[in-house]
């Protein structure tokens, strides 16, 4: 296997006019123009906060349907995998884009995994009009710094600025409205998604998740069809091809290397089964 795997090269899908950046550890970008390569399921390995202000934008997060209106804070996780399905035609907004290595490198944030979490149950916040101009605020002062470029103290700068971002950010997702009564089943699909999405690269039997939550694999699958139209097969094999699709698509990795990366025994039984799920060889998919 490849010692290094190419990322999907999103800068050079985003048509814009400039970009204030300090390598690769922090980029903003204003208004830039989202190419139809974005309509395909992709994955980075960056974090980026949208700051919405005007227009729509919906799509899909790790098979969690999203629609975010403006004014709104919408944010992506490293590795998760995106898919725009359309956008307002005023759509429009402020980029902030960091690598894992700038955000692994913040201090105190004691409170980051609890934040991805809610991060990944609630990709975009509504914003009151205040808050929004507070959040492009913060966006210029970030650009402000990066553009001090004889300030040997601006990388410092951004960190405590960024952490302080985190921080307002989880005052937003505190505020909130939390789902109360939630039944028994509606809890059960959510565990159940949970540990599909930890492990569905090495398990593909509903028998695995039935032991998990410890109930038979009869009563998981009746639970789940009834619940989400969809049986526990079908949503294991959706998860096992969104991140084929993304593979495909988002990194140089060969059809051999991904079947290898999702514990398929052969290059040949990956074929049959993304074909059989999708109509497409992987060949046909990638070159598409």
């Amino acid at each position: 296997m490849k010692e290094v795997i190419s990322l999907f090269d999103w800068r050079s899908e985003l048509n814009q006019i400039e970009a204030d950046a300090i390598g690769d550890d922090i980029i903003l970008l204003e208004n830039p123009i989202i190419t139809t390569a974005f309509d395909y399921p992709f994955k980075v390995d960056v974090v980026t906060a949208i700051i919405c202000t005007e227009g729509s934008i919906k799509g899909f997060i790790d098979l969690k349907q999203y629609h975010c209106t403006a004014p709104a804070l919408f944010i992506v996780l490293p590795d998760q995998i995106l898919q725009y399905e359309a956008y307002s035609e005023n759509f429009s907004g402020y980029f902030i884009v960091m690598s894992k290595k700038f955000t692994n490198s913040l201090i105190d944030l004691k409170d980051k995994y609890p934040l991805n979490l809610s991060v990944k149950d609630n990709p975009w916040i509504p914003l009151a009009e205040g808050e929004i101009d507070g959040m492009i605020l913060y966006y210029k002062m970030l650009q402000q710094t990066i553009r001090m470029k004889d300030n040997p103290n601006r990388m410092q700068i951004l960190k405590l600025l960024t952490q302080a971002f985190f921080m307002g950010l989880g005052y937003q997702f505190h505020k909130l409205p939390k789902e109360e009564n939630k039944s028994k089943r509606d809890l059960l699909v959510e565990e159940f998604t949970d540990y599909v999405q930890k492990d569905y690269k090495k398990h593909r039997d509903t028998e695995f998740y039935a032991s998990k939550l410890s109930l038979t694999p009869k009563y998981l699958s009746k639970v789940i069809k009834e619940n989400t139209g969809m049986s526990a097969t079908d949503w294991i094999n959706s998860y096992v091809i969104l991140e084929a699709k993304a593979l495909l698509k988002s990194t140089d990795m060969t059809v051999q290397q991904i079947s290898d990366e999702l514990n398929f025994p052969s290059q040949s039984h990956f074929g049959k089964f993304f074909k059989r799920q999708t109509g497409l060889s992987p060949k046909e998919y990638k070159n598409d």
